[in-house]
Parts: structure tokens; sequence; C-alpha cells
């Protein structure tokens, strides 16, 4: 039962931090060239490799109805408008990011020998590939699907381009960001220890 309440309050925690980082912006980087790079998938992430692929599954599906909510009642550009049409465009990769984030985390980490500790260098590897795969399954799949709903804006030159530009640099901060979150939590130090405190 604890353990129950702990995953919704975890999930709950971090669909609030997606809601305060997309409406006030903070969830947007904006790049020299004049886009922007979003690191709002991070905290479906990190809550993913927290508490698991349900969790995960849970706060990405209220990441895409919230992309959609949020894109109708701004709706300025056309790819605003494209999530209004195509709903599925905004949830489905959202609703992917956790349970693939998890997955890779799980088989890198070998937490299936749960009587195992897992290495510190085990746990930071596992951590950074299952954030970089969440990042970029939620970047190649809407970009995708934004590409098949506008066609005479979108083309796969240019999504190749802007996975390899903008994907690369949201998985990096992804990556950073989970880092910075889950090693604390679960009290992992990356410091080497002196030989005073040995």
């Amino acid at each position: 039962m604890q353990t129950r309440v702990r995953k919704i309050v975890t999930g709950g925690v971090f669909f609030a931090l997606i809601i305060v980082l997309g409406i006030s912006g903070l969830g947007f980087i904006p790049l020299p060239a004049g886009a922007a790079i979003t690191i709002l998938q991070a905290p479906v992430i990190i809550a993913a490799i927290l508490e698991g692929p349900i969790v995960g599954f849970c706060t990405g599906l209220l990441f895409g109805i919230f992309s959609v909510i949020q894109a109708s009642m701004a709706a300025v550009t056309p790819f605003d408008m494209a999530f209004i049409q195509y709903p599925w465009i905004a949830i489905v990769p959202r609703i992917l990011i956790g349970p693939a984030a998890w997955l890779m985390y799980f088989l890198i980490s070998g937490s299936f020998h749960k009587e195992k500790p897992i290495p510190p260098v085990r746990e930071i590897t596992a951590v950074i590939t299952g954030a970089v795969t969440g990042s970029m399954i939620n970047t190649i799949l809407v970009l995708s699907g934004l590409t098949m709903a506008l066609p005479e804006i979108l083309n796969w030159p240019i999504v190749i381009k802007l996975i390899s530009f903008n994907g690369i640099i949201e998985a990096c901060f992804s990556a950073g960001i989970s880092l910075a979150v889950i090693l604390p939590w679960k009290g992992i130090s990356t410091r080497k220890k002196s030989k005073l405190n040995r």
C-alpha cells in the first residue's frame, strides 16, 4: 500500500513539474539560431526510472494530454493545429517515453538482480542510456507525426536535421537532469572518498 501511494505521489509531483515548466516557459531553452529545445520529457524519464514503467506511462500520458490542451489554448502555429487535429501526435510519443527509458535502465543496470547492489558506474550508465532513449523516442516520433500531418511544412530531410541537432541536445539535457535528480535521490555519490574518510 505504501509503495502504491509513493508511486502516485511521485507521478503527481513530476506531472506538476511538467505543467509548471510548460506554462512558465522554463521547459524551453532558446538556442542562438532562434530555435528552442525542450526539457519537458525529463520529468517523465525520471519518474519512470524511479518508480517503474506504469508510473512513466501515466506521467507521459498526462504530459501528452497537457500538450494538446496547451496547444488548443494558444493555437498560433501549424504545429499547434496539428496537435489539436491529430492528438495522437502529442500523446502516443509521450506515453512511450517512460516505458522506453525504464526498459533501457532496467536492462543495463541489472535491476532484475534485486539482491545485488548496483555499482555506481553501471547506475550512471543505465540512467544516461535510459534518458537518451526516452528523449530520442519523443523527438523522433513527434517529428515523424508532424511530418505526416504537415507535409507542406516539414519533410524528411528537415526532420533528420532536427533530430541530429535538436534531438541530440535535448537528449543530453535529459541525461544531465536525470543524473542530477536520480543519483542524489538514490543516495549515490560520484565523488571518490579520500583516504581520511575510508
